[in-house]
């Protein structure tokens, strides 16, 4: 056995002639001859992708970096849903009822849209199949600018105007909502992400705040280090990603969430507010929101991978 320093400790033998480096993926452990070496991941940073066919804000967002999902969004209470590849979007199924400041969560081919605005907050559940949308069970309570994650089966719902809504959370388990444990802050214009049981809100109209569920109540998170609303949110409790947003100025940077804390990624190339955002702190995905004029950027999220000497 032998200690490697950096709390890693090597069990058994092996071969140290035959380690070769691997700096491609995260997790690797070699010898170079002189020391031992891992490869671990390093600074986020963002680069342009594929712009939205139709600029829009305060949209909603699902899916992967690979295959995200947009759908609602202003001006005018729009109704479009695009569907991105890695590259390019392309146009996907119109959701029923047209609306904006709308949540979302899921994936591209099994998506969520909940609550929105169309004058007035609407309840409206809709399913996406990665083909078209139908009709799930209504919210509780109808609100816009509203917090999302989850799945289509397992989504969850938080916060969002009007006032007496904002601390409120539902359940959704693929055809009906039900009241869940409310924020102990509540707020509005805020972001989120991770499970039905275990899910992330931060920032908002209490602009530091960060609170995590744990399927049945709210506790308090790390506070972020930029306070803001109107920002986009993805990745997990554990490996949040939070970016853009306003304060009230417009901002461009990136927070990523340990579960504990918050840290600085890197800031977006388009500081933008009322933006969406899917897929992981790793691979992440920002897209639409306004400059302050309405955009149709798309950028993606990577975090590098390093070699560290131990």
């Amino acid at each position: 056995m032998a200690n490697l320093g950096q709390g890693l400790t090597l069990t058994g033998s092996f071969d140290i002639s035959a380690t070769t480096e691997n700096t491609s993926s995260a997790g690797y452990l070699w010898f170079d001859g002189t020391n031992f070496k891992y490869s671990t991941l390093g600074a986020g940073a963002w680069s342009a992708g594929g712009a939205l066919i139709n600029a829009r804000r305060q949209l909603g967002g699902a899916g992967t970096q690979d295959a995200g999902l947009a759908f609602g969004g202003n001006p005018y209470s729009l109704s479009y849903t695009e569907e991105y590849d890695g590259s390019s979007w392309s146009t996907g199924g119109a959701l029923s009822t047209a609306r904006y400041a709308i949540a979302g969560a899921g994936t591209q081919n099994a998506g969520l849209a909940f609550g929105g605005n169309a004058s007035p907050a609407r309840d409206c559940t809709e399913e996406y199949n990665g083909t078209s949308w139908s009709s799930g069970g209504a919210l509780i309570a109808g609100r816009f600018q509203l917090g999302g994650a989850g799945t289509q089966n397992a989504g969850l719902a938080f916060g969002g105007f009007p006032t007496y809504d904002q601390a409120r959370t539902e359940e959704y388990n693929g055809s009906t909502w039900s009241v869940g444990g409310t924020l102990i802050t509540g707020r509005f214009a805020l972001a989120g992400g991770g499970t039905q049981n275990a899910s992330f809100a931060a920032g908002g109209t209490s602009a530091q705040c960060t609170e995590e569920y744990d399927g049945s109540a709210w506790s308090a998170g790390g506070a972020l280090i930029t306070g803001r609303n109107q920002l986009a949110g993805a990745g997990t409790q554990d490996a949040g990603l939070v970016f853009g947003g306003s304060t009230p100025s417009i901002v461009s940077c990136t927070e990523e969430y340990t579960g504990t804390s918050w840290s600085a990624g890197g800031d977006l190339s388009t500081a933008r507010f009322a933006l969406a955002g899917a897929g992981t702190q790793d691979a992440g995905l920002a897209f639409g929101g306004c400059t302050p004029s309405t955009v149709s950027c798309t950028e993606e999220y990577t975090k590098a991978v390093v070699a560290c000497t131990l």
